[in-house]
C-alpha cells in the first residue's frame, strides 16, 4: 500500500467517525472543500446546479487563479478538436483539487473528461469518487447533485460494459441518495444490488451497499446482518467495523456495539503498526473513551 492509499485509508474512516459521532461541523475533510454551500433560504427545493457552485468556488481564488481558470474554460467553449476539450477538462480537474481543495469542479470536470473519452475506466473511477464522497456530506442538496452526477456516469459505463457488477452496485446505489428524484424509489436502486448479491453473495461491495441501503431506510437488523457479512469478508475494513459499532449502539445492543468498537481499535493500531493507515491518536482516544462510557 502506497502512501497515497494509507492517507485515503485513514481520512476515509476520520470522515465517518466523524459523521456518526459528532456530524460534520467543518465545511472541510479530508483535505478538501465541497465548495458547494447552497444558499440556505430555497436550497432544498430548488436543488442545486454546478454553476451555483462553481461560482462560490470561485470566490475563494486570487485575481491571477481567477483569470487562468476563465482562459481554461473559454478553451473548452471555443475548442472543436474533442482532444483540447479533454486536456482542458483534466487540467481545470487538478487545478481545483490540487491549487484550491475543492471537491465539487474537481469531480465534475473529471466527470466530463471522462465523458468525452468515452472509457469505462475513467468513468467508473469518476462515479465511484462522487459515490463514496457524497457518503459523506449531510447537506442534501448537494447529496442529491452528487448522486445524479454519480448516476449519470455509471450508466455511461455501463452502455461500454454491460456486464460490470461494480458498475451495476454504483448505479444502484445512487438510487438510495436521491439520484432519481422523487419520480423512482429506492427500491429499483436496490433491484440492481441485489442481481449482483444474488449472483455472487461473496461480493463484499453489493454486500456493503445493500447495508448502506438498509441504513439509510433505517433497517437496523438488515443492515447490521449486510455488513457483518461483509466483515467476514474483509476482516480489516475499519468503516464496516464502525457502522456495525454505531448501528448496535443505535438499536440499544451495548455487548455487541463494544465488541465491535474494540475490533475495531485492534486493526486501527494493527494497521498502524504494520504502516498501512496513517496514525490518529486524537480518534483512538475518542473511541476508548467512548467504549468506557457503554
Amino acid at each position: 500500500m502506497n502512501r497515497q492509499q494509507i492517507i485515503f485509508v485513514s481520512t476515509a474512516v476520520i470522515a465517518v467517525f466523524l459523521l456518526l459521532y459528532f456530524g460534520r461541523t467543518v465545511a472541510d475533510h479530508s483535505g478538501h472543500n465541497h465548495a458547494a454551500q447552497a444558499p440556505a433560504a430555497n436550497a432544498a427545493a430548488q436543488g442545486l446546479d454546478f454553476p451555483t457552485m462553481l461560482g462560490l468556488a470561485k470566490k475563494r481564488l486570487n485575481a491571477q487563479q481567477l483569470e487562468k481558470v476563465t482562459q481554461w474554460e473559454n478553451a473548452v467553449v471555443r475548442g472543436n478538436v474533442k482532444e483540447q476539450q479533454i486536456q482542458t477538462y483534466k487540467t481545470l480537474s487538478r487545478f481545483w483539487m490540487d491549487s484550491i481543495g475543492a471537491f465539487v469542479p474537481y469531480a465534475k470536470y473529471m466527470g466530463e473528461a471522462a465523458k468525452l473519452e468515452s472509457s469505462e475506466k475513467n468513468l467508473t473511477f469518476a462515479a465511484h469518487l462522487l459515490l463514496a464522497e457524497l457518503q459523506k456530506v449531510e447537506e442534501e442538496p448537494l447529496k442529491i447533485w452528487m448522486a445524479k452526477e454519480a448516476k449519470e456516469l455509471f450508466e455511461k459505463a455501463l452502455e461500454l460494459n454491460s456486464a460490470n457488477d461494480s458498475t451495476k452496485v454504483g448505479l444502484g446505489s445512487t438510487y438510495f441518495f436521491g439520484a432519481a428524484g422523487a419520480n423512482e424509489p429506492p427500491m429499483k436502486g436496490i433491484g440492481l444490488i441485489r442481481e449482483v448479491v444474488e449472483k455472487n453473495p461473496n461480493n463484499a461491495f453489493a454486500q456493503y451497499m445493500m447495508g448502506v441501503g438498509s441504513s439509510v431506510s433505517g433497517q437496523w437488523p438488515k443492515a447490521i446482518e449486510r455488513f457483518t457479512k461483509v466483515a467476514e469478508l474483509e476482516p480489516d475494513n475499519l468503516e464496516v467495523q464502525l457502522r456495525l459499532a454505531d448501528i448496535n449502539e443505535r438499536t440499544g445492543d451495548k455487548a455487541a456495539a463494544k465488541k465491535w468498537y474494540e475490533r475495531l481499535l485492534q486493526t486501527i493500531k494493527r494497521q498502524e503498526k504494520a504502516g498501512t493507515m496513517k496514525p490518529n491518536p486524537e480518534m483512538v482516544k475518542q473511541i476508548e473513551e467512548h467504549v468506557k462510557s457503554l
